[in-house]
């Protein structure tokens, strides 16, 4: 057996990417906080709010969207762990300094690893959906900010982003 490179937990010192064994780690309460925005035109917010996106409800489609990617996020990040959540909150706002949405998610389960790659997928995708729904009266609108607010459980213990 090799011993992963200092820090690299998927990385073997051969350089070779595995998925770590988890299966001796003690089961604990997780939950992680991650947030994001689309900064975007006034108006193409303006039109968010009062509903009138050619795609239809921009925020309930996103919301939706985030939901269902921390779910699959086995499926589209390699080396994660399906994972079985227990709850998945996407949470969007108006941002009138962007101006744009803020996308807010959590990620919680009882479990052996933690849940930062589902937050962080669910506020990717939720991102991603924003702009899809409303590319057509934008397509300058600008993804950043995508952030891993605060995480709690394991054996790592809680983070708290400096800027949270």
């Amino acid at each position: 057996m090799t011993t992963p490179k200092a820090g690299l937990t998927h990385i073997d010192a051969a350089g070779e990417a595995h998925m770590v064994d988890v299966g001796n780690k003690a089961e604990t309460a997780r939950s992680a906080t991650a947030t994001g925005h689309v900064k975007m035109k006034s108006e193409t917010l303006a039109l968010i709010r009062e509903g009138n996106a050619k795609k239809g409800d921009v925020i309930g489609t996103a919301r939706l969207a985030g939901i269902m990617a921390a779910k699959q996020t086995s499926n589209l990040i390699p080396l994660c762990h399906p994972l079985i959540l227990t709850k998945v909150t996407v949470d969007i706002v108006e941002d009138a300094a962007l101006p744009g949405l803020r996308v807010t998610a959590t990620a919680k389960l009882t479990g052996r690893t933690g849940v930062e790659m589902e937050a962080l997928t669910a506020v990717s995708i939720a991102c991603l959906t924003i702009y899809d729904m409303a590319k057509a009266a934008d397509r300058g609108m600008e993804i950043g900010g995508i952030t891993l607010l605060e995480k709690s459980g394991g054996k790592s213990g809680d983070f708290r982003h400096p800027g949270a």
